[in-house]
């Protein structure tokens, strides 16, 4: 049976518009369901305030931890902004993880640090810690550093867990400013549910780079000079706004940002904390929960999310930087999937297993290979003599709408809810950015996405990557 490239050019094209199809529709439930949540979010938030929890005697005790490599510019700035935290119980933990500059002189200098003998609260293996640190000052007096052998961040986060004393953990980035209150709206989620677990919770993070910061506050939110910055402004609004607040009120959420993440201390060490020498720690971990939770606990849980912008995080602004930034994501992404392959369409893990896992194989791990490949089948039918204009029109049209329709739709979100941006001129230039983002930054993305790949199975690479940072010095006034 002789089949014609015709014959076959008619299938492939039903195939691609079936796959866009289930792209358009997974996506516009996913953006219905979080603009929902977000609106009852808001209508809560204005009659319960989180300033009522302030003064209560019941909220749990928060461990932070922040490790730090090398951060001996900003790190003293940094821990003063934590340390303005409003809230009535918490300690903080900086695991300075082997930093071969000055950070640790910095913060003993600083903060008055003298070496303190300890005794660990959990035993999760890690590197070598060489010692522990605690102020002479009464007024850092819930300040603790603990200095380790190099062992990444995985494992500088096991070793802040196993020196923390608290119910909670929080684990962040130490230069990411947080939100004074938002210590408080993390901490809801825990105190709220009543008939299942909150094993961990997420927030939303912003970009902070060319808004000004005073005293580790974001005092004026400013959109970024930079195109790329910009580009990234319009891509977290999309996947923090219309994607994991969907996600997570479907019980499906399969990771929370590295950056901003609070987790149930007792589970997450029952779990095995984090799993060192991967750098896709963050979904690794949410993926352990799940597992954790469905096959040993076998309780009813929920990971949540809290959909304020709570946690300000600097960009690359060079498209050098954030091409490693988005290698080694797409990296951490497969080393996450790959060592849970079992949940995938597997009946035991429940909506996770079923939607929420196989989704991501699909849609976030296999698409780019698939529209790689569409642009090979499309120069192929050039050359052949099958372009077919109007289904290439139909496509694009279909792509394009579908695309602005979310970026749109997320800005609006953000400027309903949160108007953060509070120059008109600001919300123009982010929907202008908005028209050319496919042609320019998609591109980019897609790249460095399939290098990534190339990376993990070809290369075998596993390092994390040089990430340079500006800090926040030229933005305090």
């Amino acid at each position: 049976m002789n089949v014609t490239f015709a014959e076959v050019n008619r299938v492939v094209e039903v195939v691609f518009l079936v796959i866009l199809l289930i792209i358009v529709v997974s996506y516009a439930l996913l953006a219905i369901v979080s603009v929902v949540a977000m609106r009852r979010h808001q209508l809560k938030n204005r009659y319960q305030s989180v300033d009522d929890l302030i003064s209560s005697k019941y909220l749990p005790g928060i461990s932070i931890i922040a490790p730090a490599y090398n951060e001996g510019l900003t790190i003293v700035e940094n821990v003063r902004s934590i340390l303005s935290l409003s809230y009535s119980d918490f300690e903080i933990i900086i695991v300075n993880d082997g930093s071969k500059d000055d950070s640790l002189q910095k913060l003993i200098e600083a903060f008055s640090l003298a070496k303190v003998r300890t005794v660990q609260v959990a035993d999760i293996p890690t590197q070598q810690v060489r010692g522990v640190y605690k102020s002479r000052n009464l007024a850092y007096s819930h300040l603790i550093v603990v200095d380790k052998d190099n062992g990444g961040k995985a494992d500088a986060l096991n070793a802040g867990i196993n020196q923390s004393s608290k119910k909670l953990v929080l684990c962040i980035d130490v230069d990411c400013i947080i939100e004074p209150d938002g210590l408080l709206k993390m901490v809801r989620p825990f105190l709220e549910e009543r008939k299942r677990r909150v094993v961990a919770v997420g927030g939303v993070i912003r970009v902070v780079n060319n808004c000004e910061v005073k005293s580790g506050k974001v005092t004026q939110v400013n959109l970024p000079n930079g195109w790329l910055e910009r580009f990234q402004v319009l891509e977290y609004f999309r996947v923090f706004t219309l994607t994991r607040m969907g996600w997570a009120q479907m019980r499906g959420l399969l990771l929370i940002s590295g950056a901003l993440g609070m987790f149930d201390k007792e589970i997450l060490v029952k779990a095995g904390g984090y799993t060192p020498g991967i750098v896709g720690e963050d979904m690794e971990l949410v993926l352990k929960l799940h597992k954790y939770m469905r096959e040993v606990a076998k309780q009813k849980y929920t990971i949540g999310f809290v959909p304020d912008p709570l946690c300000w995080t600097e960009v690359p602004d060079s498209a050098k930087v954030l091409s490693r930034q988005r290698n080694r994501w797409s990296r951490g992404f497969l080393e996450s999937i790959s060592a849970h392959k079992r949940m995938f369409f597997n009946p035991k893990y429940g909506f996770v297993g079923m939607i929420s896992f196989p989704y991501a194989v699909f849609f976030e791990w296999l698409l780019a290979p698939i529209e790689l490949l569409g642009y090979g089948y499309f120069i192929l039918c050039m050359y052949m003599g099958y372009f077919n204009l109007p289904y290439f029109l139909l496509l694009f049209i279909l792509v394009y709408s579908y695309f602005m329709m979310v970026t749109l739709l997320s800005i609006l979100s953000e400027e309903l809810v949160y108007h953060h941006y509070n120059r008109k001129i600001d919300l123009v230039k982010l929907m202008l950015i908005a028209l050319v983002e496919p042609f320019f930054y998609h591109p980019l993305n897609l790249y460095w996405t399939i290098k990534g790949n190339f990376d993990y199975f070809i290369r075998g690479k596993r390092e994390w990557g040089k990430m340079d940072r500006r800090g926040f010095d030229e933005n305090i006034i």
